[in-house]
């Protein structure tokens, strides 16, 4: 067996395993994601994480506007988080205030300019948007509860460390195939599954 049979982006494989396709069309997809949101930097003299930044700062509780919150969203550490801070607030996209909840921790607030900004990047990926939207709402639903398992997966796995979604959320309950919210007091059809979740609670982790 050649070294290469087990390697997903190797076409061969790809031919014999939809797994490996699969997993190829995805990292394609994603590729298209990164391509997309560096052109949209780039216009703005950003990097791509200060755009994301700004974007979820401007549409996210201010009780997630921290550097530690930050870094735990985007999977970089702190350091590297506040050289983003850093830079944003150097190009008065954004401002530190104090934290009447601790003293310890400081909030990020968007400037007048930092929301322009945050406004105007945020469609950076309606192209896809707009080929996801001519998908019937069957096959939306189908991809939706897919990615959603495969999300929570590697969640669970510790690749993904920040999530608000309903499988990681204390008010979630399940019984049998079905789920439900005990916060909104609503079963949780595949419809109603959320990704990013205002009134997520975090569940503890089991211990191991």
């Amino acid at each position: 067996m050649s070294n290469m049979d087990n390697i997903p982006f190797n076409p061969d494989t790809q031919n014999s395993s939809n797994a490996a396709l699969i997993l190829a069309a995805l990292e394609r997809v994603g590729e298209s994601f990164r391509v997309m949101l560096w052109e949209q930097a780039k216009e703005y003299g950003l990097s791509p994480i200060q755009v994301q930044s700004l974007i979820f700062l401007h549409t996210h509780d201010e009780r997630m506007a921290t550097v530690t919150y930050l870094s735990k969203e985007f999977n970089v550490t702190k350091a590297t988080m506040s050289d983003v801070v850093k830079v944003l607030t150097e190009k008065k996209l954004l401002v530190k205030k104090d934290n009447p909840a601790d003293s310890r921790v400081q909030v990020l607030k968007l400037t007048s300019q930092g929301k322009k900004v945050a406004a105007a990047t945020g469609g950076f990926a309606n192209t896809m948007l707009e080929q996801i939207g001519q998908l019937t709402e069957r096959q939306q639903t189908e991809i939706k509860t897919i990615l959603l398992n495969l999300i929570h997966q590697l969640y669970r796995e510790k690749i993904i460390t920040m999530q608000r979604m309903c499988f990681t959320c204390v008010h979630f309950s399940t019984a049998g195939n079905k789920h439900f919210c005990n916060l909104l007091q609503i079963p949780l059809t595949p419809d109603h599954l959320r990704l990013d979740c205002p009134e997520h609670d975090q569940k503890p982790e089991p211990l191991s």
